[in-house]
C-alpha cells in the first residue's frame, strides 16, 4: 500500500496524476478538489512567508539566535542585517512573484472547457514543477533594477487589484443573497413551511443587525465627543433602513417580485459587520483626564484589555483574517459564481428548494459515488466537462495575492506596518472598509433599481 502510495504520489508531483491524501484512513478525493487544494496550499506558504518578512519579532530572534547572522546577510547581499529581506519591500516583491505565477496560469487557461487537454494536465499535475517556478518567480523579484520605480508602481497596481478583489466579493454577495431567496421562495409552491423558515431567517438577521447598531452606540459613542463614530453609525444605520423600505416598495416589487426582506437582511447584517470592523480599526484616541493622565476614548473597556497579549492578538487575528480571504477565493471561483458575474442564472422553474442550496443537487452525490471505482485514491470528476473555470479560478487568486499584500503592508500606511501592530488600527485599513460598506449597499441598490431605470434590458433576479 505505502509503494503503492508513494508511486502514486510521485505521479502527482512530476505528473498530470491528481494528488491523493495518502493516508488510508483518509477519504477518496475529487480530482477538481485536490487541484484547487494544492494551489490553496501554495497560496497559504507564500502568506506565511509574508507575515514573517513583516514580523519585528521573528527578525529580532534571527539576529540573536543565528550565528553569523550578518555574515550571513552581507555574503547574500542582502545588507547588513538583511533588511531588503524584511519588511513592505520584500512582501511587494514577494506577492508580485506570487501574482505573476497565478497571472501566467490565468492566461495558460483561458477557455478550457474539458481537462483532457494538455493545458488542462498542465492545470492539474506536475505539482513539484509549479513548486519551482512559483519559488524562482519570488525570488527573481529581488533582482528587479531600479527597485525604487517598481515599488512605487507596483503598489498603485496592488490597490486597484485589491479593491476589484473587494468588488467581486460584494458582487457575489449580493448574488448569493437573490440567490437564497429565489431558491427557499421555489419551495414555498409545494410546502408552505418554506414561508415560515423565510420568515425565521429574515428576522433572526434583522435582529442581529440592529441589535449589533445599538451595541456600537453604546460602547463606541459616549455624550460627549466621538462625533466621527455618531456620524457613521447613523450613515450607515440609515443606508440600512433605505435599502430596506426599497426592497419592499410597490415600483421594485412590480419589476422584481423576488425581490424582498430576506435579501436586504443580509446585506444590513454584512454592513453591521463592516461597520464594527471599521470602528474596531481606528486608531485609538486619548484625552486627558481630571487627573492629567491619558485616558480612550471612543472604545470599549474590555477592548482595551484584549490587546495586552499582542502576540495573541495578531496570530489569532491573522490566522481567522487569511481563513477569511482564503474560504472568499475557493467559494468566489466555482462555476456558478463565475456565471452570475457573466450574468448567467439558472432558470426559475429548474429551482429547488433546499437548507444548503449553494451546494450543489444530490445528483452530483450519486455521479460521485458511481466513479469512486476508476480510481484507488482520487475521483476523477471531470471527464465529462470541467466542473469550475480554471481562468477564472487562477484571476482571483491573482487579485487576492496583490489583496493580501495592501492588507499585511498595511495598505497606504506601509513604511511603518510590522505585523505585530497589525490590529492596533490604521486609518487607511478603517477608510478601506467604510468604503466597501457604502459600495456594498450601492451595489445592491443598483441591483433594486436597475430595471427600473433600464426597462427594456431582462434582469433576472
Amino acid at each position: 500500500m505505502s509503494a503503492q502510495c508513494c508511486a502514486g504520489q510521485l505521479a502527482c508531483c512530476c505528473g498530470t496524476a491528481g494528488c491523493s491524501l495518502c493516508c488510508g484512513c483518509c477519504p477518496k478525493i475529487r480530482q477538481s478538489r485536490s487541484t484547487r487544494f494544492m494551489y490553496a496550499l501554495y497560496f497559504i506558504l507564500v502568506v506565511i512567508l509574508c507575515c514573517i518578512m513583516m514580523s519585528r519579532t521573528v527578525a529580532n530572534e534571527m539576529k540573536e539566535h543565528i550565528p553569523f547572522y550578518e555574515d550571513i546577510c552581507k555574503g547574500i547581499k542582502a545588507g547588513d542585517t538583511c533588511e531588503t529581506l524584511v519588511g513592505y519591500s520584500a512582501v511587494y516583491k514577494v506577492c508580485f512573484g506570487m501574482a505573476c505565477f497565478f497571472f501566467i496560469f490565468f492566461l495558460l487557461t483561458l477557455k478550457i472547457n474539458n481537462s483532457k487537454s494538455c493545458r488542462a494536465h498542465i492545470h492539474n499535475g506536475f505539482w513539484f514543477f509549479k513548486l519551482l517556478l512559483l519559488g524562482a518567480m519570488c525570488s527573481g523579484a529581488f533582482f528587479i533594477p531600479d527597485q525604487e520605480t517598481f515599488l512605487n508602481a507596483w503598489r498603485y497596481v496592488g490597490a486597484v487589484g485589491g479593491f476589484i478583489f473587494i468588488l467581486i466579493q460584494l458582487i457575489l454577495l449580493v448574488e448569493f443573497a437573490h440567490k437564497w431567496n429565489k431558491n427557499w421562495t421555489a419551495g414555498t409552491a409545494t410546502n408552505k413551511l418554506w414561508y415560515a423558515c423565510l420568515a425565521l431567517v429574515t428576522l433572526i438577521m434583522y435582529s442581529i443587525a440592529t441589535g449589533g447598531f445599538i451595541l456600537m452606540a453604546v460602547f463606541y459613542t459616549q455624550k460627549e465627543g466621538c462625533m466621527e463614530n455618531k456620524v457613521l453609525l447613523g450613515i450607515n444605520g440609515g443606508l440600512c433602513l433605505l435599502i430596506s423600505l426599497v426592497a419592499i416598495s410597490p415600483c421594485v416589487q412590480n419589476r422584481q417580485p423576488h425581490s424582498g426582506l430576506l435579501q436586504s437582511g443580509l446585506i444590513n447584517c454584512y454592513v453591521t459587520y463592516l461597520t464594527f470592523s471599521a470602528l474596531s480599526s481606528k486608531p485609538v484616541e486619548f484625552v486627558l483626564d481630571e487627573h492629567g493622565k491619558n485616558v480612550t476614548i471612543c472604545l470599549p473597556d474590555f477592548g482595551q484589555d484584549l490587546y495586552r497579549d499582542e502576540n495573541l492578538v495578531t496570530g489569532l487575528g491573522t490566522t481567522l483574517l487569511f481563513a477569511c480571504i482564503l474560504y472568499s477565493c475557493l467559494t468566489s471561483t466555482t462555476r456558478s459564481s463565475s456565471d452570475a458575474l457573466q450574468g448567467r442564472y439558472a432558470a426559475p422553474e429548474l429551482e429547488v428548494a433546499r437548507c444548503c442550496f449553494c451546494f450543489g443537487p444530490d445528483g452530483e452525490d450519486a455521479e460521485e459515488q458511481r466513479n469512486e471505482k476508476e480510481g484507488p485514491r482520487v475521483i476523477y470528476d471531470e471527464k465529462r466537462g470541467t466542473v469550475y473555470s480554471y481562468s477564472y479560478f487562477h484571476f482571483m487568486f491573482f487579485l487576492a495575492s496583490l489583496y493580501v499584500m495592501m492588507t499585511v503592508t498595511n495598505w497606504f500606511n506601509y513604511e511603518s506596518a510590522n505585523i505585530e501592530t497589525f490590529f492596533s488600527g490604521s486609518w487607511s485599513i478603517f477608510w478601506v472598509k467604510m468604503a466597501s460598506c457604502w459600495m456594498c449597499v450601492l451595489l445592491y441598490l443598483w441591483r433594486l433599481v436597475a430595471p427600473l431605470c433600464c426597462p427594456s434590458r431582462q434582469f433576472s433576479v
